[in-house]
């Protein structure tokens, strides 16, 4: 008897189905069944990959999904409530006009029938019914619940309606046994439907997870999408462990009295044919000017941008490469491509939006360059076309492109406008029960205690792409509690068994699809969670399919070098055309040197900063290399890089004809280019084929790399490869050499990119050095949003000499601003006020002039949305001090100044004459609302509600005066324990121990199930806050020091965690007043001591603490250390004291 499976839900029905494509096709293999089908709930995520899978393992493909049919129509919003919401439908695709109308019918749920879930109606069925097969699905179809409410007619109404939508026998009855009650009485009753109607049986089993052993696994999987534990009573479950992938033996055994039914599932799976093209490209049509073809005027614009870019003998020798790139190009058919890229960039750049100077392989294209797509010279940096356009390998060309992070939606809302909305959608991406996330999720479910689980899962080391089977043989301490702990064991089983299923959808950061016609003829399209269309398929599911996929991907410090510039611009009238700064400037080069890279686009990581001032970069080649090498892998060759860079004498070549490819890197394989270049020049590849060769390679393909091993040594005459033997190198050399590539290329860098990247890189350390200061305020307002990230270079600021102003309604501007060689804060800064009302201010300012009071303040803005609420973040902040009267003063009147003017308006606004109406304006003086006689507010609370409004202190800190004491003792800073931007790891690392210090902002008291007391409290230093966690024993032993505002450095270990800030499990707590300084005096000679010694323990006598004193003579040298009768308050008095005595560079402490 044949069989095949037609209902089938696989990972890709989210957090419901646990059957990973792989392993279902691989087990319908093992059961000798011919075909399969998917038919995940409303949508088709996985059916490219099924298709895939199946073909590969000889499997028929059957595509499908289960949709959702609303009761009436799609557009209906009204809740009818429960289970009536929607029904389930199976719909099969039996041909390609089957399966482009499937995609038609699920894009149509998410687009216009999402409602709770993607639903679809009987009139789109109707109008996309062609080529395709309907079956009545579970006891959630509609048929199956008129049946189970014993409202048989009306079942049968519906089956003859569905019979008429999809054709005479294109729907079918479908029965299914899970053992559930209800399953039987509706099977008897469609038992007898089709004996009525003719319409035929077919037979399936709900597939949700691959074995039957999968059953618990699954059940965890239900919990996570729910929320809920194994424990919980009232759950969503599935009954009875029969939803896996059965042998055609036991659906016979489950279905003896329907054995037809069986039977027409393999006719079904016969009739079914659909094949999917793959590798044939569909790009959009580039409309051209008039009398030329796309050919022609990408020719026309190339040959005019290298008569542009080079002068006229450099463009002559450059025409041979530049017709040779075009030809590939045209024979790849790839014209449209290239101008379709070329129309935005250039829109982009007509419009002001600042474009990168390129990214990835295409900055090697000469025709990228010629047309203004990149910015990169390739032929003086000896860039690879073929690293990017290869024409023995065939595939999409990929050009991403960087923009303004503030604007690159402007760009992408052109290619809509141009395109066609129906046509540019953007790109799906799922989120994966990843190996440690998948642990804690498993770990809840099962309600095993947080703390263990959280030690479980970060025993996982934190590495790309980790799988917990490659955790369990890197960490044996894993290994062991997974071996001799019950609980553990099946923890990590349960975690192996779901790990890796997509979670949850999202939407790509910057991938759009640019299509030929509308999207969904050939994907079928989803609803981000914002609503915004995307495809069903990933970015490159929809590459292999031949659609045109595009990058616009936002950089931030693109945006911080335009406003810099514009600063300049605005500060001193200069024009800067940052494609024409000198890029071999020493004074910048050697200003990386120093290591002060904050700011510093790639070069800011303390590890890069320690790099920089060992490579000493005297080139922009030397920062495409530091930014190659400065990864995991390729930093084990930084010594040798370096040990080359400053001893050329130490280079040796294994054959003279390598010199020429690794002269500029000292000697070392970087980057990709060169593996190429090598193959080339030492064995007779083409570029073409060195490409295929450095891809094998860095994908570690060990087969291809063994047979090109003996080409490249030998040659192989019928591919047309000389080799390395017949060039005069020997075949000792040649392996040597071969090994060697072999060991790089695992790691080598895309040159092109990096050569990219260190363009921007400069350009932002060549503002730093020429325009310190526009350039800081150009950074911080990029960063405006991010209070840690603003403190952070506020002390960058502090370290260069440059004084940060609190922001001021007169002078300042939305961002931060440069005013007289200080940079005034950025008002949108304040928290809790919208940019509209700051622009408003500031067009309102520019328009009638400066504000003079807090009453004409608040008389000119109050159509404008400026509330009491507004007014005291602006007085909190040092916004309004230029208007006269402390901030304590209009903190006391702005709420009577906002109800006077409101009454005024009001008054006014009816017509009613008053007082003041008769007065002149020295009389209205007289009754206008006086500042209170209040003075300032202590330094202490002044500071206080500039943190509070700004997110730090502008004015002062209360931790600077203790800065040099703070350095010193610390290992950390609290940014440390911030995720990174980029990795989501952050620097300080789980369990180790690490000493921080800063002032105590806040303290919860919690007490432990034995009544013991503990603290989690709030520690902030210079740069930001950390969480420390004082476990009772440690609270019994600093309960003093434990109090808001204390100053103290604190020892402990890092508790790290995924995705959130890392916390510090206190062990040691020291005060900053108990922290004893030594105060060093400094003597010339023994004649000066003795002369000023009666003098200086006068001064000593003074003061009294628990600093000791030293003196140093410097000639004879000798070192005297007083006694602890001598022991000082090391305070500003004393110090004061000394240095007018004996000079300040005479006094210091230690």
């Amino acid at each position: 008897m044949n069989f095949t499976h037609l209902h089938v839900h696989t990972e890709y029905s989210l957090l419901d189905g646990s059957n990973k494509i792989k392993e279902y096709v691989a087990r319908v293999k093992e059961l000798g069944m011919n075909s399969a089908a998917i038919t995940d709930h409303g949508a088709m995520y996985g059916v490219i990959d099924f298709y895939r899978a199946a073909r590969a393992e000889g499997i028929k493909p059957i595509l499908g999904c289960e949709v959702y049919v609303a009761p009436n129509s799609r557009f209906d919003r009204e809740n009818t409530g429960g289970e009536d919401r929607y029904y389930h439908l199976v719909l099969l695709a039996e041909n390609n006009v089957g399966y482009a109308n499937l995609i038609k019918i699920v894009s149509a749920g998410f687009v216009e029938g999402y409602y709770y879930k993607p639903r679809v109606d009987k009139e789109i069925l109707q109008q996309y019914h062609e080529g395709i097969i309907a079956l009545s699905a579970c006891l959630a179809g509609e048929i199956p619940r008129y049946l189970v409410r014993g409202m048989y007619d009306e079942g049968k109404k519906i089956a003859l309606q569905y019979q008429e939508i999809f054709g005479k026998g294109n729907f079918f009855l479908e029965l299914q046994d899970h053992g559930i009650a209800n399953q039987q009485i509706v099977n008897q009753q469609l038992l007898r439907m089709s004996a009525e109607t003719g319409i035929e049986l077919v037979a399936t089993n709900d597939v949700h997870y691959t074995l039957a052993s999968d059953a618990e696994a699954h059940d965890i999987l239900l919990c996570i999408q729910t929320g809920k534990k194994l424990q919980d009573e009232d759950r969503m479950r599935y009954e009875g462990g029969q939803y896996y992938v059965k042998s055609p033996e036991q659906m016979a055994q489950l279905f003896p009295y329907a054995l037809q039914a069986l039977e027409n599932t393999q006719k079904i799976a016969d009739r079914c044919n659909v094949e999917i093209e793959f590798g044939v490209t569909k790009l959009p049509h580039f409309d051209v000017p008039e009398g030329y073809t796309a050919w022609e005027y990408l020719n026309k614009l190339c040959f005019d941008g290298l008569a542009l870019r080079y002068p006229p003998e450099k463009a002559a020798e450059l025409k041979e490469r530049l017709n040779y790139e075009l030809g590939i190009i045209k024979k790849m058919g790839y014209v449209d491509y290239f101008l379709i890229v070329w129309d935005f960039i250039r829109y982009a750049r007509d419009h002001g939006i600042s474009v990168g100077p390129g990214r990835g392989s295409a900055a090697g294209s000469l025709v990228s360059y010629t047309l203004g797509i990149t910015k990169l010279d390739p032929i003086k940096y000896n860039l690879l076309f073929e690293r990017f356009l290869n024409p023995e390998r065939v595939s999409m060309p990929d050009i991403d492109i960087d923009f303004c992070f503030e604007r690159r939606q402007e760009v992408i809302d052109y290619v809509v406008r141009k395109y066609g909305k129906d046509r540019v959608v953007q790109i799906v991406t799922f989120g994966t029960l990843a190996a440690r996330g998948v642990i804690r999720d498993v770990g809840r479910v099962m309600d095993i205690p947080y703390s263990v689980v959280d030690s479980v899962a970060k025993m996982v080391p934190q590495e790309l792409n980790i799988t917990l089977d490659k955790a369990l043989q890197e960490n044996s301490e894993l290994r062991k509690i997974y071996e001799e702990d019950p609980q553990m064991h099946r923890l990590i089983d349960m975690s192996k068994r779901l790990e890796g299923l997509p979670r949850h959808t999202s939407m790509h950061a910057a991938g759009v699809v640019i299509c030929q016609k509308a999207a969904d003829e050939y994907v079928p399209l989803s609803r981000g969670s914002d609503g915004s269309i995307t495809t069903q398929f990933t970015m490159t599911t929809l590459e292999e399919l031949g659609l045109l996929k595009m990058d616009f991907l936002g950089l931030r410090t693109l945006t911080v070098i335009q406003d810099a510039t514009r600063l300049v611009e605005k500060d001193t009238g200069k024009v800067l055309d940052m494609d024409k700064i000198d890029y071999d400037d020493k004074d910048v080069l050697n200003s990386l040197g120093t290591g002060k890279t904050d700011g510093v686009f790639q070069l800011e990581s303390g590890g890069m900063k320690n790099f920089m001032k060992e490579l000493k970069p005297q080139s922009l080649e030397d920062m495409i290399a530091g930014i190659s090498l400065y990864r995991p892998g390729p930093m084990d060759f930084i010594p040798q890089y370096i040990r080359g860079k400053n001893h050329p004498e130490t280079i040796t070549y294994d054959c003279p004809q390598l010199q020429p490819i690794l002269e500029p890197t000292y000697g070392c394989i970087v980057y990709q280019e060169q593996v190429m270049q090598i193959v080339r020049d030492l064995a007779g590849y083409t570029l073409g084929r060195s490409d295929l060769l450095r891809r094998a390679m860095s994908k570690k393909k060990a087969s291809v790399m063994e047979k090109e091993r003996r080409n490249f040594v030998y040659g192989n005459e019928e591919e047309g490869v000389p080799g390395c033997i017949k060039n005069g190198i020997s075949e000792q050399v040649a392996n040597k050499i071969y090994d060697d590539m072999i060991d790089f290329a695992k790691y080598a860098f895309n040159k092109s990119h990096a050569a990219a990247y260190a363009v921007v890189s400069y350009q932002t350390a060549w503002l730093k050095y020429y325009y310190p200061l526009e350039f800081m305020a150009s950074l911080m307002t990029s960063v405006i949003d991010n209070p840690p990230k603003v403190a952070a270079y506020h002390l960058t600021c502090r370290q260069m000499g440059i004084e940060i102003l609190p922001p001021d309604v007169n002078r300042g501007e939305s961002g931060f601003s440069v005013e007289n060689g200080k940079i005034r804060y950025g008002l949108s800064a304040i928290k809790s006020i919208g940019k509209p009302v700051i622009a408003a201010l500031v067009e309102e300012r520019e328009r009638n002039g400066q504000y003079t009071s807090l009453k004409n303040l608040v008389e000119r803005m109050s159509s404008k949305d400026i509330n009491k609420r507004t007014l005291e973040s602006f007085i909190k902040s040092g916004a309004l001090d230029s208007l006269g009267g402390t901030r304590q003063q209009m903190m006391m009147v702005y709420a009577q100044v906002c109800d006077a003017v409101n009454q005024e308006r009001k008054t006014s606004l009816t017509g009613q004459m008053n007082l003041f109406d008769f007065m002149g304006e020295e009389e209205k003086k007289h009754y206008e609302i006086s500042m209170p006689n209040v003075g300032e507010y202590e330094k202490e609370q002044f500071l206080a509600f500039e943190k509070e409004v700004l997110g730090f202190y502008v004015s002062g800190h209360p931790l600077e005066a203790y800065e040099e004491l703070w350095r010193k003792r610390i290992t950390n800073v609290t940014t440390d324990f911030q995720p990174d931007e980029e990795t989501g790891i952050p620097l300080v690392q789980d369990q180790s121990r690490v000493t921080v210090g800063g002032m105590i902002t806040g303290k919860t008291i919690k007490y432990t199930k034995t009544n013991q007391t503990m603290a989690f409290l709030s520690l902030e230093d210079l740069l930001g806050t950390v969480e420390v966690v004082v476990f009772p024993r440690s609270y019994e032993k600093n309960r003093e020091l434990l109090n808001v505002d204390e100053k103290v450095f604190i020892t402990g270990r890092v508790s790290a965690e995924d995705d959130k800030a890392s916390k510090l499990i206190c062990e040691s707590i020291t005060a900053f007043a108990d922290i004893t300084k030594e105060v060093w005096i400094q003597f010339p000679d023994m004649a000066s001591y003795q002369a000023g010694e009666q003098e200086m323990y006068r001064i000593l006598r003074g003061s009294d603490g628990r600093d000791r004193v030293a003196i140093y003579v410097r000639s004879p040298r000798s070192v005297k250390k007083l006694s602890e009768n001598w022991a000082v308050n090391a305070d500003q008095d004393l110090l004061a004291a000394l240095a007018e005595k004996f000079g300040s560079e005479n006094v210091k402490t230690i």
